[in-house]
C-alpha cells in the first residue's frame, strides 16, 4: 500500500521555470487582466446605465462580460504573485476552491452562450411574438437556471477531487489548480473522477455546443425558406456574427482540453490551451461584441466618449 499523507499545499510549476522570462510574462498577463477588466466593465456599464441597451440580447451580454471578470480573476491574480515569488504555493483549500469556482464560471459561459443563441433564433425567427418568448422574467430564469446549475456541477467536482488522497509528488504541473493536473497526483481510485470529467462536463459542454449549433442552423435554415434572398440571410446572420465567433473561441479550447482524456503527455498541452480560454478570449469578447455591434459602439460614445471629450477639453 502506497505511503499516504496529508497534502496542506500544491506547488504550482507555473508556465516557465526560466527565471530571466519571469518578469516579461509577468507585464504580459498584467496587460491582459487589465484590459479585461477594463473592457468587460466598460460594456457591462453602459448594458445597465443606457436605456436604449435594456434588452434580452444585452442583458445577457452583461452577464458574459461579468462572466469573464470573475473567470480571469479565478485564476490571474494568483499568476501574477507567482511571477513575483520563489515560493508558489496554494494551500488545499486554497485549490479546491479555485478549480471550484472555475468550472463553475466557466460551466455557466457554456450555457449562457447556448441561451444567447436561443435569443437570437427567437429574435429572428419569432419577431413578432420576441418580446412575449423573451420577456424579463423569462431571461431572470433562464440566467438564473445557468448560474445555479453550474454551481451545483462545479461541487460535484470539487468534492470529488477533496475526497482524494494524494502520495505522490505535490508539484502540480499547471499554473492553476484544475481537475486533470490533481489526478495525475492522486494515489487513490481516480475513475469516477475521470468518467466525470469526461461524460458529466463533455456532456454539459457539447450539450450546449451543439443546442447554439442547432439554433443558428434554424435560423439560416428558416430565413432560406421564408425569404430566399442571400442579402436578408446576410442580415440577419451580421447581428449572430459576434456571437458565433465568441462561441467558436471558447469551445475550440475546452473541447481539446476536457473532452479528451488525461494524461501526463497532455498536460503540456493543457497549460498552454488553458491560457487561451482562462486569459485571452475573455479580453477578446468585449473587442467582439464593440467592434462588430452598432448599438454598443454607440452607447459606449455616448457614455465614455462626451465625459473623456470634456475632460480633455478642461484640461486644455
Amino acid at each position: 500500500m502506497e505511503n499516504v499523507t496529508t497534502v496542506n499545499e500544491f506547488l504550482l510549476l507555473g508556465l516557465t521555470s526560466v527565471q530571466q522570462l519571469q518578469p516579461f510574462f509577468f507585464m504580459i498577463f498584467l496587460i491582459i487582466y487589465l484590459i479585461n477588466l477594463v473592457g468587460n466593465g466598460a460594456i457591462l456599464v453602459i448594458a445597465i446605465l443606457e436605456p436604449k441597451l435594456h434588452s434580452p440580447m444585452y442583458f445577457f451580454l452583461g452577464n458574459l462580460s461579468c462572466l469573464d471578470i470573475c473567470y480571469s480573476s479565478v485564476t490571474l491574480p494568483k499568476v501574477l504573485i507567482n511571477f513575483l515569488s520563489a515560493h508558489r504555493a496554494i494551500s488545499f483549500l486554497g485549490c479546491i476552491t479555485q478549480l471550484h469556482f472555475f468550472h463553475f464560471l466557466g460551466s455557466t459561459e457554456a450555457i449562457l452562450l447556448a441561451v444567447m443563441a436561443f435569443d437570437r433564433f427567437a429574435a429572428i425567427c419569432n419577431p413578432l411574438r420576441y418580446p412575449v418568448i423573451m420577456n424579463p422574467k423569462v431571461c431572470i430564469l433562464l440566467a438564473a437556471v445557468a448560474w445555479i446549475t453550474s454551481f451545483f456541477y462545479a461541487l460535484i467536482h470539487s468534492v470529488m477531487t477533496a475526497r482524494l488522497n494524494f502520495c505522490h509528488s505535490q508539484e502540480l504541473n499547471h499554473f492553476f489548480c484544475d481537475v486533470k493536473p490533481l489526478l495525475e497526483l492522486a494515489c487513490s481510485n481516480t475513475l469516477l473522477n475521470q468518467w466525470l470529467l469526461s461524460v458529466v462536463t463533455g456532456s454539459i459542454s457539447m450539450g450546449a455546443f451543439l443546442l447554439t449549433l442547432f439554433s443558428y442552423l434554424y435560423i439560416i435554415c428558416s430565413l432560406l425558406l421564408k425569404h430566399k434572398s442571400c442579402r436578408i440571410l446576410h442580415k440577419a446572420l451580421s447581428t449572430c456574427a459576434s456571437h458565433f465567433t465568441v462561441v467558436c473561441l471558447f469551445y475550440g479550447p475546452v473541447g481539446f482540453t476536457y473532452i479528451r482524456p488525461a494524461s501526463a503527455t497532455s498536460m503540456t498541452q493543457d497549460r498552454m490551451v488553458a491560457i487561451i480560454y482562462s486569459a485571452v478570449t475573455p479580453v477578446l469578447n468585449p473587442l467582439i461584441y464593440t467592434l462588430r455591434n452598432k448599438d454598443m459602439r454607440l452607447a459606449l460614445k455616448k457614455t465614455f466618449g462626451s465625459k473623456l471629450f470634456k475632460d480633455c477639453w478642461q484640461h486644455h
